[in-house]
């Protein structure tokens, strides 16, 4: 996967400007969405256990523009960003959430297990390194059916040490399976930091060991995920598996409940100052001059009227018929 610098260069290049307003509208609904949750968490209107992606939408709106038609996409517990990329409606997600009817596994999946086939988003996962070997399984897949589908299996940095994880590994280059592992290294496992909890710290070779080629990618700068995430597409299509290390971070706690108080303020502060996704593309497109203030500040009212359409359906939403604890299980062996 090595490429010259001038193709290096040239993947760090905004691309055209509808397709740098959609990045951007993008990233912006990922970000109120997950702010307007942690409001209505905060209220009480979500309950059970709430995992924000805020700093993170570079990742996966980046990754998603290699996505094709049939493709396949799987995380772990941190997944709303994942859902909305995927073009999963807000309302439908914002309803699950608050455990309503008119969510997407009608009320009984919450924040982290919820599902949607017609947008190739398969979870959602709670267990921690569990969604891998499923994802490796939504690849063998797509090669046994030989319909040119890929397999996009998102963990974390503390996901990376889990040992299933190097079995998907295994087996995913033993049978030259397209898949693309993408590591977002948010820089802290829980309340850890990935220093003190991973041995060598390059997680992009994790693979090497199995023939996986890997490569660690500035997560935090979107037209750079965007070039990095095509060439792995390509690979993983053509010739097997590969992993992408997206160096991120999350400004949050872990979880709704987590102060956070293992890293400082002025930690959290530096990277949104300097290194924020969206503030990143906002001053270069105005920079460009492919978009102006008014027209981002456009974008900005448009998304947070989505947004809070999506709160107000999903607190206009009734709650599931008790019937449904009887739906969706199996019944006979």
């Amino acid at each position: 996967m090595a490429r010259s610098k001038a193709a290096r260069a040239a993947s760090n290049e905004l691309p055209a400007a509808d397709v740098v307003e959609q990045l951007y509208r993008d990233m912006l609904l990922i970000r109120r969405f997950e702010e307007r949750a942690g409001q209505m968490y905060g209220m009480g209107l979500i309950g059970g256990f709430c995992h924000l992606y805020i700093g993170q939408e570079a990742v996966v709106v980046g990754m998603q523009t290699a996505f094709q038609e049939g493709d396949s996409v799987i995380t772990g517990y941190r997944d709303h960003g994942h859902m909305l990329a995927c073009g999963m409606d807000s309302k439908g997600v914002m309803a699950e959430l608050t455990g309503r009817e008119g969510g997407y596994s009608r009320g009984k999946g919450g924040s982290m297990h919820m599902f949607s086939k017609e947008k190739g988003f398969y979870g959602g996962h709670g267990i921690v390194g569990g969604q891998v070997s499923l994802g490796v399984g939504l690849g063998f897949a797509h090669k046994y059916r030989g319909d040119g589908g890929c397999s996009f299996v998102y963990f974390g940095d503390g996901a990376a040490n889990q040992g299933q994880v190097y079995e998907s590994f295994n087996l995913a280059s033993l049978w030259q399976l397209p898949v693309v592992f993408v590591i977002e290294n948010n820089q802290y496992g829980m309340g850890t930091s990935v220093s003190r909890a991973a041995a060598g710290e390059s997680l992009y070779k994790r693979g090497e060991g199995f023939g996986i080629p890997g490569k660690r990618v500035d997560g935090m700068d979107i037209t750079t995920v965007m070039g990095e995430g095509r060439e792995a597409a390509g690979h993983a299509r053509e010739k097997g598996p590969v992993i992408l290390e997206m160096e991120t971070y999350r400004y949050r706690g872990h979880s709704m409940s987590d102060p956070a108080k293992y890293r400082s303020r002025e930690e959290v502060s530096k990277m949104r100052e300097e290194r924020d996704p969206i503030e990143s593309l906002r001053a270069r497109v105005l920079k460009a001059g492919l978009m102006d203030e008014d027209a981002l500040k456009g974008i900005d009212k448009e998304v947070r009227a989505v947004v809070a359409e999506a709160a107000e359906f999903a607190q206009q939403s009734p709650e599931p018929d008790p019937s449904e604890l009887y739906t969706d299980i199996l019944l006979d062996a």
